[in-house]
């Protein structure tokens, strides 16, 4: 048995995102017989409102499915920009140091930390340095990178100094990982040694998710023809995403009437989403659905949509895109040629170009006119899941990897 500490700002309910991730980590550790602590924040994504039952301004502990969970207060802004941003996440960072010194008696011996957000590293590694412990931080999304290249953080001074921070916390911690191998190759454009490095990719329950090959319930419900064709996207609706791109093309393929758009999700950039899409009689917008139903909402799809923005590129490898592919369904993406999204499609989706609307509808369109062309590729995303991105696979890899570092291999 290992004593590991896991901290980071998402976390179980939260059922999207890297908060699922974390979530079904710890927990199928702590399956395994290892005992598991948490420091996190209560469930607010991704609607930016803390959810219902969890206190926002005072610590609290749980006993949630064999971990322990010590969520700590925390501020989110209604309206998650730029400088809002950095302060929701150091009013964690802050609020978490408590927790970390709190389990300094408990002497994990591995710390965990998870990014973002990147500014609870250092309390991460204080802890692991303090308590002996060996320490890895997992990198799911590049939010320093992020925040340059969409604006966030300006200014060359500003650019440099948060460059120079981030590289300093990269060289402190034993192993560092991500998702994607373009992001691993990143981590060593970083300053990163390829013996500190490892890929951990996020995974899927292949038995929990599979093609449906009967009429999803969600298809009548929303009053969807059985012979109509259903893009769908489900998820975050935040700045990351470039959602522009499906409201111009919703807009462009007004007249194919056999096309139905439904977008489930919430987040900062639905208003404006749902706006863009007013009188479309062919597009619907739900919230996020329960996990019970998940295999029927990703069931609903006949193609899954993934737009990106292009100044993000392989600075995130989105985490919907693991259920899509275990659905079986084909993938249609906005990613530049060589990047990881359309490296993990090759064979099983079709990619166009960040921000051509004209691109994007149009191979839509060219994939709902061709079923042959959609069942192809659905059953290469299918075999990808299988093969690849199985739960019990990558996680007794990881598993693994933690005996031999917590053991000095």
């Amino acid at each position: 048995m290992t004593r590991i500490l896991v901290t980071g700002i998402n976390y179980a309910p939260e059922n999207i995102g890297t908060g699922k991730y974390t979530g079904e980590l710890c927990e199928w550790l702590a399956a395994q017989g290892h005992a598991v602590r948490v420091v996190t924040a209560p469930p607010y994504y991704p609607a930016w409102k803390v959810w219902p039952g969890f206190r926002q301004y005072a610590f609290s502990r749980e006993r949630r499915n064999g971990v322990d969970v010590i969520r700590c207060p925390l501020w989110v802004p209604a309206t998650p920009r730029g400088l809002t941003r950095l302060l929701h996440l150091a009013s964690f960072a802050l609020s978490s140091l408590a927790a970390l010194l709190y389990s300094l008696a408990w002497r994990p011996q591995l710390v965990l930390c998870i990014a973002p957000g990147l500014a609870s590293a250092p309390g991460a590694w204080a802890l692991a340095r303090l308590s002996g412990a060996r320490c890895w931080l997992h990198i799911q999304d590049f939010e320093v990178d992020a925040a340059l290249d969409m604006g966030i953080l300006k200014g060359e001074g500003l650019r440099r100094l948060a460059l120079a921070l981030e590289r300093w916390l990269l060289a402190r911690f034993d192993v560092v990982s991500t998702i994607s191998t373009r992001m691993l190759q990143r981590l060593g454009d970083k300053g990163v040694g390829t013996a500190r490095r490892e890929l951990f990719p996020n995974w899927v329950d292949i038995d929990g998710i599979q093609p449906i090959a009967v009429a999803s319930p969600y298809r009548e419900e929303l009053g969807i023809p059985e012979d109509a064709v259903v893009a769908l996207y489900s998820g975050n609706m935040g700045l990351k995403q470039g959602l522009e791109i499906l409201a111009e093309a919703a807009h462009r393929l007004v007249h194919d009437r056999d096309i139905y758009l439904v977008m489930g999700g919430q987040g900062p950039g639905r208003e404006a989403l749902q706006a863009a899409c007013a009188g479309l009689e062919r597009v619907r917008f739900l919230d996020l659905q329960p996990t019970e139903r998940l295999n029927e909402w990703l069931g609903l799809a006949d193609i899954h949509l993934l737009p990106q923005r292009a100044d993000v590129a392989d600075l995130v490898m989105p985490s919907k895109l693991t259920g899509m592919l275990a659905s079986g369904r084909p993938v249609l993406a906005t990613a530049q040629p060589g990047t990881g999204v359309a490296q993990a499609l090759h064979g099983c989706g079709v990619v166009t170009t960040p921000g051509d609307a004209d691109e994007f509808a149009g191979a839509l369109r060219q994939l709902a006119a061709d079923p042959y062309l959609r069942r192809r590729l659905g059953n290469q995303a299918r075999q990808q899941a299988e093969t690849r991105l199985s739960t019990r696979a990558i996680l007794s890899a990881f598993q693994h990897r933690v005996a031999g570092l917590v053991g000095g291999d």
